[in-house]
């Protein structure tokens, strides 16, 4: 135990070293700052793409296919043209990136090549009818991994290429250009008052609960899982992971239960919703605020009627725009409070805050703010929309090469440990019914009607 605590301080003491180190060429060789700019380029190629029509941009997509839909279909010169550039356009993005960090393109190239075809297995996989409904990429993405990672093993000249982090930051860049802060106009208070105060109460109650009542060690597993449950699922986990240097079993064990139990309350939530008569707006609002994932969320809401289907999702976007405030907010508390030096104080410095802040978060800000106040105003939303809609697949794609990635590095006997007696997963099932009653308790303070009125929705 000594020993260990030892190793940390020693690691700790030598980021506060790196920390006042901090130089102008980090721009340019450091993963963060790297992963800003590969989200810049493809955002300026997309917007540059949609905006004057001159050329294509967009990428490769498997369309849902089973139950009656043939796949062979879309397999056509067109999709293939896509899924070149795809590949291409990823390649060379991340090659360049890769040398810039020092790392060997003879190593790194031909093996992102041979992970963007186990990236395309996966999305073939969860295009499937039944699979694309009940279950996200993700989990397939994370069993593709994992059953290579603990069959025949992960070859060392696939290694180079098995960078999660780095492809993770890279796609929420472009993300941040979807979460438009428009969003919280179209709700109002209502929506505020649902995401944005439950939310932080749901994640501070988690914390405790992880922490103190449970006593897990693992306190990175613990806000990632806490994050997970309460704001969206995979891409807080992702975000927050990041920022509370989080490792990749832990993030693969939080994403797998966010996954599972999303599942199940995409199905059986609107039930109960309907069941006790909660009302479309009410209920839409309620799935919004406790389903993890967006699409999940549309999914349940539609399960309701076409307006609790708007309401849910709105819910759900303003809530999507806490990921970037509560990632910043994680990474300092970390660095000065969780995270001690070898003298065993507090990283309370504003060079050691400056060097543990996620660079990414920075362009996810940048993007979303660009995206709300230049682009909406210039060009129009429903351009901006064209623009998301190319994004959104090479988002999909960076995230689809992390979490394969996660699962070529993770065996089921670490997922195993870090179950801990089943801790983490007591800990999501009070916290999300924790988030449960809470979101309740603002839906009817809200949106019953008794005490404001109610909104007016198209």
């Amino acid at each position: 135990m000594s020993v260990a605590l030892t190793k940390k301080n020693e690691v700790a003491a030598q980021d506060v070293v790196t920390a006042d180190k901090s130089k102008l060429s980090d721009l340019w060789k450091k993963e963060d700052w790297l992963a800003v700019w590969i989200g810049f380029i493809l955002i300026i190629a997309a917007a540059i793409s949609v905006i004057t029509g001159n050329f294509d941009f967009s990428a490769a997509k498997f369309e849902t296919w089973g139950n009656g839909v043939s796949l062979l279909d879309q397999l056509n010169g067109a999709f293939f043209g896509k899924l070149a550039l795809t590949a291409l356009v990823l390649g060379v993005l991340f090659s360049a990136g890769a040398a810039l960090k020092g790392e060997s393109l003879k190593k790194y190239i031909p093996a992102y090549f041979t992970l963007f075809v186990l990236a395309v297995i996966v999305r073939l996989i969860s295009a499937e009818f039944t699979l694309n409904r009940y279950l996200e990429w993700a989990f397939w993405a994370l069993i593709v991994g994992l059953v290579v990672s603990n069959t025949v093993g992960v070859p060392n000249w696939l290694r180079p290429a098995v960078q999660t982090e780095y492809y993770i930051k890279a796609g929420l860049v472009i993300m941040g250009f979807s979460v438009l802060f428009s969003n919280i106009v179209n709700f109002g208070l209502y929506g505020l008052g649902i995401a944005w105060i439950v939310t932080p109460i749901v994640i501070i109650f988690m914390w405790y609960f992880g922490t103190r009542v449970l006593k897990m060690d693992n306190k990175s597993l613990v806000i990632t899982v806490s994050t997970a449950t309460a704001v969206c699922g995979t891409s807080a986990a992702i975000a927050v992971g990041a920022s509370s240097k989080a490792k990749k079993t832990d993030l693969s064990l939080a994403v797998s239960i966010s996954i599972i139990f999303t599942v199940l309350m995409m199905v059986f939530e609107p039930i109960i919703i309907r069941a006790v008569g909660l009302g479309e707006v009410m209920g839409g609002a309620l799935i919004g605020g406790t389903v993890d994932s967006t699409g999940a969320v549309t999914v349940a809401g539609t399960v309701l009627g076409e307006k609790a289907q708007t309401v849910a999702v709105l819910v759900k976007s303003i809530q999507n725009i806490l990921i970037g405030f509560i990632a910043f907010a994680v990474a300092v508390f970390f660095s000065t409070h969780v995270e001690k030096t070898a003298d065993g104080k507090a990283n309370v410095s504003a060079s050691e805050i400056w060097y543990r802040l996620p660079k990414f978060i920075i362009g996810f800000f940048a993007a979303s703010l660009i995206a709300s106040f230049i682009f909406v105003p210039t060009v129009g939303s429903d351009t901006v929309s064209a623009i998301n809609k190319v994004l959104d697949q090479y988002k999909n794609w960076a995230f689809v090469l992390a979490f394969t990635s996660i699962g070529l590095d993770t065996n089921f006997r670490e997922i195993k440990e870090q179950f801990q007696g089943g801790k983490p997963l007591i800990l999501y099932v009070v916290g999300q019914l924790f988030n449960i009653v809470l979101t309740f308790l603002a839906v009817y303070l809200l949106l019953s009607g008794k005490f404001f009125p109610l909104p007016t929705l198209a």
